[in-house]
């Protein structure tokens, strides 16, 4: 299949000023462009075209306004949110506003990437989309992919079944209970030497367990991918940032790895992947946002990274078209507003004192003969090592005789989400899930 000439312009200009990137790419990625058709001429049209006479975007107009109907706008606040604001269609690349102000609260939340430069967020339709969007950029089938052992599922859908992705894993914790850095440079270095790029997921807070990891573990992870980019592999270090900022002690980092992985070397490129999902407690306005970091070799970035975005952009607009004008423009209004920081804070501090219950719980002694407590210090989740029953059995034997819900994650890990769960009922759950094992349990001594 014959590439674009816009797609060749983008690649030219990418390649010039990082070429490893260009190896980076999928297939698809070194095809991809943002088409100058409609859109471009609506924007021109736009700026130039008397607004009785512009025939161009498919929207509908009235009286030189948005149409809408009032059975739909009775439910916004139309002084706050007018129908232009809020039912016409955003750009592919988002809200040239929200992408600015989001990307000003990236530098703002990591000072260390000060004198650094990034990317502009392109939107996406929450932070699932984004890890789809850069599986269309970046994999191509067979390309391996390295998790730790506790991950979200649903990324195995996105990479594994959607692009043929191949997943690995390595052991999260060592048995002391810290983040497994020999068995992730085991695991790294092993792909690196059967391939020309190495694809790595770090996912902080993570999920199922509601770990980050702390600064020296950052640094080792940082330095050894670095290490990696030096022997001559290319490495793309994806972040999923998901729950972000929710961060309940001081040993966590409180930056984003992505912070320490931006311009340590042109052969590592950094992929932020964030959002306002859970960071603003918004996950059915499915805003997200998809940034890059390197280091540029030669010319300026500003070229380099538009032309990446524009690349991002045209898989947006191939698949989705363009993210909800409604909750880009609902996100933008909340993170403007004078507002935002004390009532975020109020919502963390909700969170961490549910954690912090959970960790006196947990790990009381009369808990011990049945699970351990995988670490977690930030998120939405924590997870137990069962001992003496099997996961999914408990979580059916919680559903039905307790009317407990929980998610087994593996065959002796369950998550508990305590984001949704009420600090005044912590105590019952975690006694309903100790009573469980301890039915299963005897059943099992039973049956021997």
């Amino acid at each position: 299949m014959s590439v674009n000439p816009i797609a060749q312009e983008l690649n030219g200009i990418i390649k010039y000023g990082n070429p490893h990137l260009i190896e980076m790419l999928s297939k698809t990625g070194r095809r991809l462009f943002f088409p100058k058709g409609i859109l471009t001429q609506s924007a021109e049209a736009k700026e130039k075209a008397d607004p009785r006479f512009n025939a161009t975007i498919g929207i509908a107009t009235e009286n030189l306004d948005t149409m809408y109907l009032p059975s739909i706008m009775a439910y916004l606040n139309q002084e706050a949110l007018s129908a232009r604001e809020s039912l016409t269609y955003a750009p592919s690349f988002g809200l040239p506003e929200l992408r600015d102000c989001w990307r000003k609260a990236i530098y703002e939340k990591n000072p260390s990437l000060a004198g650094k430069a990034i990317s502009m967020p392109v939107v996406t339709n929450g932070i699932t989309h984004g890890i789809s969007i850069f599986a269309d950029m970046f994999l191509d089938p067979d390309d391996v992919v390295i998790f730790p052992d506790k991950m979200w599922g649903n990324n195995h859908l996105v990479m594994a079944v959607r692009r043929d992705a191949v997943i690995c894993n390595y052991p999260m914790f060592t048995a002391a209970g810290g983040f497994h850095l020999e068995a992730f440079e085991k695991r790294v270095r092993l792909e690196a030497e059967n391939s020309y790029k190495v694809v790595v997921f770090l996912n902080f807070p993570n999920n199922p367990t509601g770990y980050t990891v702390n600064a020296a573990e950052a640094d080792r992870i940082v330095n050894i991918l670095t290490d990696i980019a030096e022997g001559g592999t290319n490495v793309i270090a994806v972040t999923d940032d998901a729950y972000f900022g929710l961060r309940y002690e001081d040993d966590p980092i409180a930056e984003s790895i992505f912070a320490r992985l931006c311009g340590r070397h042109p052969r590592l490129m950094a992929v932020k992947l964030d959002g306002a999902t859970k960071e603003m407690f918004v996950w059915g306005l499915r805003v997200g946002f998809i940034s890059y970091g390197t280091q540029i070799i030669q010319g300026e970035a500003a070229p380099f990274y538009k032309a990446l975005e524009k690349k991002t952009a045209g898989c947006v607009r191939g698949s989705i078209s363009s993210a909800s004008h409604i909750g880009q423009r609902l996100v933008l209004k909340a993170l403007t507003s004078s507002q935002f920081a004390a009532e975020h804070d109020a919502k963390v501090a909700v969170l961490k004192a549910r954690a912090n219950r959970i960790k006196a719980l947990s790990n009381d002694a009369k808990y011990r003969d049945a699970w351990d407590v995988y670490p977690f210090n930030s998120g939405y989740f924590m997870c137990i090592r069962l001992k003496a029953v099997a996961a999914e059995p408990l979580r059916r034997h919680l559903l039905d005789q307790y009317q407990v819900g929980t998610i087994a994650t593996g065959e002796h890990d369950l998550r508990i989400a305590f984001s949704s769960v009420d600090e005044e009922n912590i105590a019952p759950l975690f006694e309903a899930i100790y009573r469980a094992a301890k039915d299963l349990a005897g059943q099992a001594t039973r049956a021997d």
